[in-house]
């Protein structure tokens, strides 16, 4: 997991968009990977992405952050990391896989 939030902070473009979507799927209904993803600081990378990442990257992260926020601990780390400001932004401005994404992270 630790080379995956590596390549989502430090990565090119191509290699962003994938390890957001690799989180975000190795995230899905797995506590273990999502407290994992969190304790490798995968939060604050993801939030980055959402707030100034490509097209794609940012349905990544908004769906990994979905992911991660289906945890109580990870929403407040979320919300710690200035998640809520720039997925409220997507919902009302992005895509329709963006707004679906941002929203699925804001409802959990």
């Amino acid at each position: 997991i630790e080379p995956l939030v590596a390549l989502v902070r430090d990565g090119t473009n191509a290699q962003k968009e994938k390890a957001a979507g690799a989180l975000r799927n190795l995230a899905v209904n797995n506590a273990d990977n999502q407290v994992a993803i969190v304790d490798a600081g995968g939060i604050e990378p993801l939030v980055a992405l959402v707030c100034d990442g490509t097209a794609a990257q940012k349905e990544r992260a908004a769906g990994a952050l979905a992911n991660l926020a289906a945890n109580a601990d990870n929403q407040v780390a979320i919300a710690n990391a200035g998640g809520i400001e720039p997925l409220v932004a997507l919902v009302r401005d992005g895509t329709n896989a963006q707004k679906e994404k941002a929203a699925g992270a804001l409802w959990n």
